[in-house]
Parts: C-alpha cells; structure tokens; sequence
C-alpha cells in the first residue's frame, strides 16, 4: 500500500477515501488512534489516505482534481460581497457609530 494523498485532518481523509470508492478505488485511511493523543485539539498531519500500488497513479490523479475544484469553488465565494458574513457585521459597526456619535453629541 501507497499513501495516496496527506491529509490536514481524518474528516477531509474520509472525504478523499470516499472520493476514490467512488472512482472504483479501494481506500484505507490511517491516523485515526493518532489524532486522539492530541486530546481535543484538532491534531493535523496524522491522516493519511492508502491505496494499493496498481492505484496509485489513477489515485493521485482523482486527488488533483479534487484539489483544483476545492480551489476553484472558493474563489467564487469570495468575489461575491454581499454573501460574506463580514458584509453585514460592517454595516452593523457603522450604524453603531452613527447611533454612538448622535448620543454623545446629546449627552
């Protein structure tokens, strides 16, 4: 067995396994016992996904396209600015302001 893909944690491992089942790969992911001498901060680096050497190449290749579509649905996200939860927490801090300023000019 090969590792296929390095995973930041065992849930996006699971994902990949699961990526590559689907693709007719068999998967095994690794790492589960070792995240837990963390405690309950998130260990990263410990989950690794496996597969059989005759896989490993078509593996690697379903991995590269799952990472340029992660990419490249983020970048939609954020050209949209009205979407982003920031959006509004500005406009919110603004009409704070406005309502600060008006009532210590009262007071």
């Amino acid at each position: 067995m090969q590792i296929a893909y390095r995973a930041r944690d065992i849930t996006e491992a699971h994902i990949v396994a699961g990526l590559l089942e689907a693709n007719g790969i068999e998967a095994f992911v690794g790492g589960h016992y070792l995240q837990g001498a963390m405690g309950e901060i998130g260990a990263a680096g410990f989950s690794n996904v496996h597969v059989d050497d005759d896989d490993l190449y078509q593996a690697r290749q379903l991995v590269i396209e799952y990472e340029a579509s992660a990419d490249g649905s983020s970048s939609r996200v954020t050209d949209e600015d009205d979407d982003r939860p920031d959006h509004y927490a500005r406009w919110f801090l603004l009409a704070l302001a406005i309502v600060g300023l008006l009532l210590f000019q009262i007071y």
